[in-house]
């Protein structure tokens, strides 16, 4: 690697450490011509699928967009960056697993709004309304509806797996 203050050609590696969740490695070099330390990050270069408009136009996949898009949703919102960063990760994750060279940019928006249901639900709403043009008040009304019913399902699901849990071990005691 060239040196960026002198654009020698050697420089010799001091340190190596992971980084981003451990898909980075990070390296800290030094030139050993005038020993100036720097910094560098190596990652896989992986193919990222493209992306196919509505109107059945295909762009390449842009993950500042991506990441615009979930902060601009959780704008004024009580979530940490790292939790921005993490969710971006995992929508990266999901689209290069799926192993597709094309994918629709509506199923790019359904993980969108799966990693704001679990990050905030009014940020999630405020994403939805957008993406799938709500066009009236009944339209927020029944997303919300749907994020209450699955808040008291999942919280039902838990409270169940305890009882059960505490009637076994009543049962077991006696």
């Amino acid at each position: 690697m060239r040196c960026p203050f002198c654009d020698h050609a050697e420089t010799k590696v001091v340190d190596s450490r992971l980084a981003g969740e451990g898909s980075q490695i990070r390296r800290r070099r030094e030139c050993v011509e005038c020993s100036e330390r720097f910094t560098t990050f190596e990652s896989a270069e992986l193919v990222m699928p493209h992306l196919i408009k509505n109107d059945d136009t295909r762009v390449p996949f842009d993950e500042a967009k991506l990441r615009r898009g979930l902060t601009r949703a959780l704008e004024k919102r009580p979530v940490k960056s790292e939790s921005i960063e993490v969710a971006v990760s995992h929508i990266i994750k999901a689209l290069l697993s799926s192993g597709e060279r094309d994918v629709p940019t509506a199923k790019v928006g359904e993980l969108v709004m799966n990693e704001l249901r679990e990050l905030d639900q009014v940020a999630y709403v405020r994403f939805a309304s957008v993406y799938r043009s709500f066009k009236d008040v009944e339209a927020f009304r029944d997303e919300i509806e749907k994020l209450q019913e699955e808040n008291r399902e999942s919280t039902g699901k838990h409270q169940m797996s305890l009882l059960a849990d505490k009637l076994k071990s009543t049962k077991i005691k006696n």
